[in-house]
């Protein structure tokens, strides 16, 4: 079977330009049926079973695929550089996706970039249908037709392809001899008969167990996360990180698995967690992603210590991630946040700074419902669609608007979610209105 193997990232990826966090694997998703559905076996990069570096199985992917398609959405410098090489080894069947919020950087207009709309945590139904049949569609004509893409070839049509083998026959790229490996393959043939030759003098021997690919431990950590069986889902993501350590998607993973484990205490998971994304530069990065993370840890570290330092590391995590991203996540955490170290500074007698932080709690909240109520009509599952309106509900009873804090209370609670979800917005609205009070309380003048 024709092979296409897809070069792109895997995971929770941030597109840095804009601050919005897109789930590569919502696109794999597709691209593979598209894929599948052309008559093609489809692979990427942690679906391969290897031992020891990824890199060797990774070029020869790039050299021996008869198609590759590159998905270059939040500017992946990776799925970039892989592409370059995938041009510079073959001059036909290479395909570029992209979300449509990519901006090409290079000076390739002349290249044609496939596009599709992403949603962030998923892609609607009708886009992803259309984007299947496009690509399959894409596939099949591209492989049909044999025409050349590759910019290295087209612009300097006299240079030959590399072929692995140092003595097979060469053919330019306007050639039409298909593409060998016959070297190749006649080398492995003699070795299996030199072994062969051995194998009566040598005990049989078991083939060693293959190491699960780092997709399938990953998958295996997000049931496990799914599940709430938190510590499970450590023992996997450790796994995949030793197989991709830099990367930024399984680091927070990590971070998050631990912290909720709560093991082997509350505290101590907590400070285990916050060491894990020091390997992300949470001081500098501009990862939304991250930035919450870390907000969330100082968050649960400072309800069990009530240490100031931890409070204000807490808000200036989620500021940082809500000015970045201007999503209503990292802002209704802010402004509750804000609110408790409001309260914190009226006790210890500091009413300027108390009332400075409840203002721009306030503040916080109408800039959270500016950037929610626009999300209500996109595209999105269920539970997505959930929390943003628990968001709206929670952020303008935050703003005392009973009207319409009764509306989206009303939104949320027609799609019927678990009662634990309902739940647990109604008992922070409680918690916020009680905060509220008492700071109004201790914020009058005398």
């Amino acid at each position: 079977m024709a092979t296409c193997f897809v070069v792109q990232g895997f995971g929770k990826k941030t597109d840095f330009t804009d601050g919005r966090v897109l789930d590569l694997d919502a696109s794999y998703a597709i691209i593979k049926e598209a894929v599948e559905g052309a008559g093609l076996e489809c692979i990427r990069a942690d679906e391969i079973v290897h031992s020891g570096t990824i890199d060797v199985p990774m070029y020869k992917q790039l050299l021996q695929a008869d198609l590759v398609i590159a998905d270059l959405s939040t500017y992946n410098v990776n799925a970039a550089f892989e592409l370059g090489v995938r041009y510079g080894l073959r001059p036909r069947a290479t395909i570029i996706v992209a979300e449509e919020g990519f901006k090409n950087p290079f000076d390739v207009g002349h290249i044609v970039i496939r596009r599709y709309k992403h949603l962030g945590e998923d892609i609607g139904a009708k886009e992803a249908k259309r984007f299947r049949d496009d690509l399959k569609q894409a596939i099949t004509d591209i492989l049909a037709k044999g025409d050349i893409d590759s910019p290295v070839y087209t612009f300097l049509p006299e240079l030959t392809p590399p072929q692995a083998g140092s003595t097979s026959s060469r053919t330019s790229a306007r050639g039409s001899t298909p593409f060998s490996l016959d070297s190749t393959t006649a080398g492995l043939m003699l070795k299996a008969r030199q072994l062969s030759a051995q194998a009566a003098d040598l005990p049989i021997v078991e083939d060693a167990p293959v190491a699960p690919t780092a997709k399938a431990n990953l998958d295996q950590a997000q049931a496990k996360l799914m599940a709430g069986d938190f510590s499970a889902a450590c023992g996997f993501l450790l796994e995949v990180r030793k197989q991709r350590p830099n990367d930024s998607f399984v680091i927070q993973q990590l971070a998050l698995a631990t912290y909720k484990s709560r093991l082997p205490t509350p505290e101590e998971a907590l400070i285990v967690a916050r060491k894990i994304l020091l390997g992300l530069n949470p001081a500098t990065t501009n990862d939304p992603e991250t930035l919450g993370l870390w907000g969330a840890v100082h968050k649960r570290l400072w309800e069990i210590t009530h240490l100031d330092r931890d409070l204000n590391e807490s808000i200036d995590a989620y500021a940082r991630g809500f000015h970045l991203k201007q999503d209503y996540y990292n802002g209704i955490n802010l402004a509750y946040l804000l609110e408790l170290r409001a309260l914190t500074e009226l006790k210890a007698g500091n009413r300027d700074e108390g009332i400075t932080d409840s203002i721009l709690a306030r503040r916080t909240r109408q800039e959270v419902i500016k950037y929610a109520e626009p999300l209500i009509d996109k595209d999105y599952g269920n539970e997505r669609r959930y929390w943003i309106l628990a968001t709206l509900w929670e952020a303008t009873a935050g703003l005392g608007d009973t009207l319409a804090a009764e509306k989206w209370a009303a939104q949320a609670r027609a799609l019927k979610m678990a009662d634990w979800m309902t739940e647990s917005t109604q008992t922070q609205i409680q918690n916020i209105l009680a905060l509220q009070a008492e700071i109004a309380r201790l914020g009058r003048l005398p």
